[in-house]
């Protein structure tokens, strides 16, 4: 309620220009007053809230759109995009094949998904042509065509973003390109109320500066400040109760699933050597996954150190099966651990044949492109069970027991192939919104594996379950980035309260099989 009297309403001197501001205008939005006002948006929002209370203005929120540079935009901001970037190095590169192109380009600084884009629109627009698997120069005018509307397209696209109004075809485009993202925010409007334009009219409308502790310099001279008052009565905020985050809630839980159907959990490193990750699992040295689009590898003169007979029995068992030569040297080379899989094989390794089933849930690394589905860092669960008598079956049934034990009710199957398995499987739980997703692959390790792995004689039925998508599942997200939010919102607002699958009688039984049409 405002409170007029004969020596006028007190406020602040910094209460006082935001009023002035205000009645000279009549309303504007927080970020232009705080602009105006030379002074910081949070720095007003306690004055302007206390003059509301005062009844000397009115405030509301309203939600709006805006358009924001994604990371690749801004690297294109940087750089240019990918048709300018390639054809910097087009003269340089060109009269090859394709991926000596890409390399070329490689080699020139562009990274390898860029150099593919960029060679995408200028064979598209002609500027380079394919001949019998060459690349040969087309139309250099086309070229400069192309360079000078990739140049106008980003200059409209940074236009877009700083609120300048664009055609929707560019907007698709740069949308399509992943170049923008929709980001929504709120904004606060403030209003001079009838109030304050009375009181502003009659001249009540004083300064005082405020006082927050009453010294006794000060105690005789209390009338010319305005005393911050404190309300006592006023209840303290909620504080949230600490809890651990959903998905490595859910990590934990699939530990419990495992140990209490008898397996043991083992480690490994995440830099790992390509023997571990590739070669004692029988993937050729030659196999795409191998390559740079598929693993991180590091930059370093280190290599792995592995016991020259256990080389020995690698290259006999790949040049035997493979028919090529095969290198130690290419082996030893260190890469971000690709698949949760080497974890396995070095359990093998060290506990040789028997009767025994181990575990891992741990991290792994590969170049994807970020999306709704896939990731660069992803968390697998990896294991085996290895006896004489292990078959195909096993792993079928540990699939079904699992997804009961998770409270899923329905899973399909189809045949799958891997380089190290054989029989393979690809097992599929479906999403709510995303219809059916991979989370299970796997299969019988191969008897070259085994017999690498000092476990000739043995089987063993494998696996590298997909957390992450599993998660998604369980937790009700359409989205693998959420997994990872540090927003506390989007946190609590997943419904987690885990698996209690102690307290649930289930049954690989329980679960269908969905008979699904490839």
């Amino acid at each position: 309620m405002l409170l007029l009297v004969s020596e006028g309403v007190y406020v602040t001197p910094r209460q006082y220009r935001i009023i002035t501001y205000l009645v000279e205008r009549g309303e504007a939005d927080v970020e232009e007053l705080a602009r105006g006002l030379g002074a910081k948006r949070e720095d007003l929002m306690r004055d302007i809230a206390e003059l509301e209370r005062k009844g000397l203005v009115e405030i509301w929120r309203y939600k709006f759109s805006e358009y924001v540079l994604t990371d690749i935009g801004r690297e294109y901001v940087e750089k240019g995009l990918p048709e300018e970037q390639v054809y910097r190095v087009m003269d340089k590169c060109i009269g090859g094949t394709v991926d000596s192109f890409l390399k070329c380009a490689e080699t020139s600084g562009i990274s390898v998904d860029d150099a593919k884009i960029g060679l995408q629109y200028l064979i598209r627009s002609r500027c380079i042509v394919v001949e019998s698997g060459k690349l040969t120069l087309g139309d250099r005018a086309i070229c400069i065509e192309v360079v000078k509307k990739a140049r106008e397209t980003l200059k409209q696209i940074l236009d877009l973003v700083n609120g300048a109004k664009v055609s929707g075809d560019l907007i698709a485009t740069a949308r399509r390109r992943q170049i923008i993202e929709t980001r929504e925010k709120v904004a606060v409007r403030v209003k001079a109320s009838a109030r304050l334009l009375e009181a502003w009219s009659r001249g009540l409308i004083r300064e005082k500066e405020l006082l927050t502790i009453v010294r006794p310099e000060v105690a005789l001279e209390l009338d010319k400040y305005i005393i911050k008052e404190f309300d006592l009565g006023v209840e303290l905020p909620d504080i949230p109760i600490s809890k651990k985050h959903p998905f490595m809630q859910f990590i934990d839980e699939l530990r419990e699933i495992m140990t209490s159907m008898g397996f043991e959990e083992v480690k490994g490193p995440h830099v790992e050597a390509e023997f571990w990750n590739f070669d004692v699992l029988f993937q050729a040295q030659d196999h795409p996954a191998r390559e740079i689009h598929d693993t991180f590898f590091l930059k370093t003169a280190l290599t792995a150190r592995i016991n020259p007979d256990l080389l020995e029995t690698a290259k006999r068992v790949h040049e035997r099966g493979w028919g090529y030569t095969w290198s130690p040297t290419r082996a030893l080379r260190l890469v971000l651990r690709s698949q949760t899989t080497a974890v396995s094989a070095r359990a093998l390794r060290e506990r040789g044949g028997g009767e025994y089933r181990v575990f891992t849930i741990d991290r792994n690394f590969r170049p994807e492109s970020l999306d709704a589905k896939h990731s660069m860092e992803f968390y697998q669960l990896d294991g085996v069970i290895v006896g004489k008598d292990v078959t195909f079956k096993h792993l079928l049934y540990f699939f079904k027991e699992f997804v009961a034990a998770l409270g899923l009710k329905e899973v399909w199957f189809k045949p799958g192939y891997f380089p190290f398995t054989e029989p393979s499987v690809e097992g599929y739980v479906k999403h709510p919104k995303l219809g059916w997703i991979e989370v299970f692959p796997g299969g019988m390790f191969r008897p070259e594996v085994m017999e690498m792995l000092g476990c000739a004689g043995y089987k063993a039925a494998a696996w590298g379950i997909g957390v992450d998508r599993l998660a998604m599942i369980v937790l009700g997200l359409d989205d693998i980035r959420l997994l990872f939010a540090r927003n506390l919102m989007v946190l609590s607002s997943i419904k987690y309260t885990g698996l209690n699958y102690m307290w649930k009688k289930t049954s690989g039984k329980d679960v269908r099989v969905v008979e699904v049409p490839l």
